[in-house]
């Protein structure tokens, strides 16, 4: 399991999110001001943060900038603030994913292994595999198949984005982030067509899907076909 730290300066928040991923296996170290994450960090180099933007201190924006100087570990934002520039700020400022207060542990747990998954070392093969499709992030190629797939710089990122959380069902309001840095409202269309491209150039479908399935209400999977 990972090594994990979180950042909280809530009492309550923070010794049940420590207790829950620590039954889940994970190590645990906490810090509940944004100076102690940081010297936190550089010293246990964990495999990923979880770290709250209202903290006594500093805000959690600049934390995240001055953690980004130091080193490349994934980092969750963990936020009652859900106002779409936030978000969005978040994820320009370095953040890998965010997540919404209230939040549910097993819902944090699968975004620290989606980031797990998507951060690999330079030594280790970058490329995603879901089935016959590959998509390496460095060349930015995707294959199908063994053939060349063709795609427009957001359809890669948008393709990216999916695989990259395999098997996890991924809402429209983060790929809009994500993938456009657009704030949420009235962009559902633009994942919609985009997706519509996408499904074209892999051989599939909305209605007849292979890779990417719609989750009605909740947002896109990726999966291999044998998965669903």
């Amino acid at each position: 399991m990972a090594s994990v730290v979180i950042v909280e300066d809530d009492p309550s928040i923070r010794t049940a999110l420590q207790h829950a991923l620590e039954e889940q296996g994970h190590a645990v170290a906490t810090s509940a001001n944004g100076l102690g994450a940081l010297d936190l960090v550089v010293r246990t180099e964990p495999d990923a943060v979880l770290l709250d933007l209202g903290l006594p201190d500093i805000d959690g924006l600049k934390v995240l900038a001055m953690l980004r100087g130091v080193s490349t570990v994934p980092v969750i934002v963990i936020t009652a603030r859900d106002d779409d520039p936030t978000i969005v700020a978040a994820l320009d400022a370095g953040a890998d994913d965010y997540v919404v207060k209230p939040f549910g542990v097993d819902h944090v747990a699968a975004r620290i292994r989606a980031v797990l998954r998507r951060g690999t070392s330079a030594g280790e093969d970058p490329v995603i595999r879901v089935g016959e499709l590959s998509i390496d992030p460095r060349a930015r190629r995707v294959t199908l198949a063994g053939a060349e797939v063709d795609l427009t710089r957001k359809e890669f990122d948008l393709l990216f984005a999916l695989a990259s959380r395999r098997g996890e069902v991924v809402s429209k309001r983060t790929l809009l982030a994500e993938v456009w840095q657009q704030a949420y409202g009235g962009g559902d269309r633009t994942v919609d067509v985009h997706l519509s491209w996408l499904r074209r150039k892999l051989g599939e479908t909305a209605a007849e899907p292979r890779y990417l399935h719609t989750v009605r209400g909740v947002g896109i999977r990726c999966a291999e076909p044998d998965d669903d």
